[in-house]
């Protein structure tokens, strides 16, 4: 029986700032309507609030003299810190952000050279056939990421792909908005092989959809909310309700077509590892997802969560997800292999993508 090329996952690594903000720090903050009013009601109740909607307690920044693609670096270090693999063997490195860099004194997106380069040479990889370069689709670049090496490695055309997620959301969140206490900043990487076998192992199948007609701007760059604000800055902003009405409707059912795509049934998810979000529209997704399949009641512990105490990250999010779990430091989540794990992304553009992958046994 001839074999089939699979995309399977052989090393992971994260970075998490050392900087813990919690939400008692946003108590004194100023916050102002998106109409410029100020909101009356008192810091304390304002965070006790946030709290509640999005299940947030606090969130990871980078130390001032950090930017996005210093976190990418220190997240494939990581990787590499924890598996065999020889970087100058990459074929490909992929790096999903959507700000670029963006320095503490010069809060101006910096793209040049792109973040994949800056990784590959702070890796010191001379390998010139290594090739870098970076992908911005919003919160689901890094699982866009994964997909795009999934071409590239079961076409043949690459046998290793690194793919990275690095955002500093908090560079880009106006001070003045209370989504702002959503944002936090970090990077999580894999290593994709390819890896030829005569079962389906690894990434079985994987979809993504685009809405821009009547969804391109439920995220989108805008100035301060406060009126007095003294800058030119633009601030990362969000249509909150319709952004939620978005991801309820669009991400069960991504899910639920990419399941299909598979093969596969619900039963047979051990695990969804969703986009760290929001906590509260990560649950709504899950119960939709399951209604889907006229299941009223969702398993305990089939989506683990990371939010309450890391934030929103964006495109860091799933690969800081999947590393800690790996690594042992969600102590009460655990992948064996033969599981049928989910990952799930939605974000500006809008977009929203899933793929499923079953977790092969270690070589």
């Amino acid at each position: 029986m001839s074999k089939t090329l699979y995309s399977v996952i052989t090393g992971t690594g994260s970075y998490l700032p050392s900087r813990i903000v919690k939400n008692e720090e946003f108590t004194t903050s100023f916050f102002f309507e998106a109409d410029g009013k100020p909101l009356t009601k008192a810091g304390a109740e304002i965070v006790e609030r946030f709290a509640q909607i999005t299940d947030i307690q606090e969130r990871r920044y980078a130390e001032d003299d950090q930017v996005a693609s210093d976190l990418a670096y220190l997240a494939a270090r990581n990787l590499f810190a924890s598996c065999n693999a020889d970087p100058e063997q990459l074929d490909y490195i992929l790096v999903a952000h959507n700000f670029g860099d963006v320095s503490m004194d010069n809060r101006r997106s910096d793209f040049v050279p792109t973040l994949a380069a800056r990784v590959k040479h702070k890796l010191g990889i001379e390998n010139p056939k290594t090739v870098a370069y970076d992908l911005p689709f919003g919160c689901p670049g890094w699982l866009q990421g994964v997909i795009q090496a999934d071409y590239y490695l079961r076409s043949g055309d690459a046998k290793r792909v690194l793919v990275i997620g690095a955002e500093t959301l908090s560079r880009v969140c106006d001070p003045h908005d209370r989504d702002s206490m959503i944002y936090a900043d970090g990077a999580g990487a894999i290593l994709l092989e390819a890896r030829a076998s005569d079962t389906p192992i690894g990434i079985l199948a994987h979809g993504t959809r685009s809405d821009t007609v009547q969804a391109a701007h439920l995220l989108r760059m805008a100035v301060s909310y406060n009126p007095a604000y003294q800058g030119a800055e633009l601030f990362l902003k969000m249509e909150g309700r319709k952004l939620y009405e978005y991801a309820l409707k669009t991400v069960p059912q991504a899910i639920k077509d990419t399941l299909d795509k598979a093969g596969l049934s619900i039963e047979a998810m051990s695990k969804l590892l969703i986009h760290q979000a929001n906590g509260k529209m990560d649950e709504a997704i899950l119960k939709r997802l399951y209604a889907l399949y006229d299941q009223p009641t969702v398993p305990a512990g089939v989506m683990p969560m990371t939010i309450s105490w890391l934030g929103n990250s964006s495109v860091a999010t799933l690969p800081t997800l999947l590393d800690l779990i790996l690594k042992h430091q969600l102590p009460e989540t655990t992948i064996a292999a033969g599981e049928n794990l989910v990952f799930a992304s939605v974000g500006a553009g809008m977009n929203c993508n899933a793929v499923v992958y079953r977790v092969p046994a270690v070589k």
